[in-house]
């Protein structure tokens, strides 16, 4: 593995000891960040079930300001470290070894948001679109942010929900990758709209 392109370009990464990770393969992640950027002018990046760091430190390495990692195996948070330290990137990150939920209500009560979020959950956890939900509550996303979620390719997460609205979708053998854009207005709009309807329906009749 290694950092495919940006200030990082080419610095090796390590994998996690032993086989509880399964980190994303140069072939994807290439194939992924030509779909989302392939470059970034600034923002903040939240890479959860972080495995190697892969994910984060591309997005640092081609243009994001700064990355939060968080992996609950001590093995992948040590991981994430020293591919920071081989990227030159240590100072544009956070790691932190807590569960993924738990994470986001921390994250929530310091006021963080962010414009890019990579959700790549072990493929037994089938609650990916549970966690962005409840990113949303927690108003942790910014208007028109980006959400990339990772999963095995025999299961399907659904296109739209919320204020969730899915602009790619693909496999690559066993992994399977869904793109979400964060629209913070979509159901405000709705809402207004069936009231808006609403009125003009009432107003018809009584004239």
């Amino acid at each position: 593995m290694r950092v495919i392109s940006g200030s990082a370009r080419g610095r090796p990464l390590k994998a996690v000891p032993g086989k509880g990770t399964r980190p994303t393969t140069d072939k994807v992640k290439e194939a992924l960040f030509s779909m989302i950027g392939p470059y970034f002018e600034g923002g903040n990046v939240l890479d959860l079930f972080a495995g190697t760091g892969g994910l984060g430190i591309e997005a640092l390495s081609r243009g994001m300001d700064k990355a939060i990692f968080v992996d609950l195996d001590y093995k992948s948070v040590e991981t994430v470290k020293e591919n920071l330290k081989a990227a030159g990137l240590t100072g544009q990150a956070e790691v932190y070894k807590n569960d993924a939920e738990r994470a986001i209500k921390t994250l929530a009560k310091r006021g963080a948001s962010f414009d890019l979020v990579f959700l790549d959950p072990p493929y037994r956890l089938k609650h990916g679109d549970k966690l962005m939900e409840r990113m949303d509550e927690l108003n942790l996303l910014e208007d028109q942010a980006i959400l990339v979620l990772e999963y095995e390719s025999s299961f399907d997460y659904r296109d739209n929900f919320g204020r969730f609205r899915m602009i790619r979708k693909t496999d690559y053998g066993e992994t399977g990758i869904t793109i979400y854009v964060y629209e913070k207005e979509n159901e405000n709009k709705t809402e207004s709209d069936s009231m808006e309807k609403e009125e003009q329906s009432r107003h018809g009749a009584t004239t």
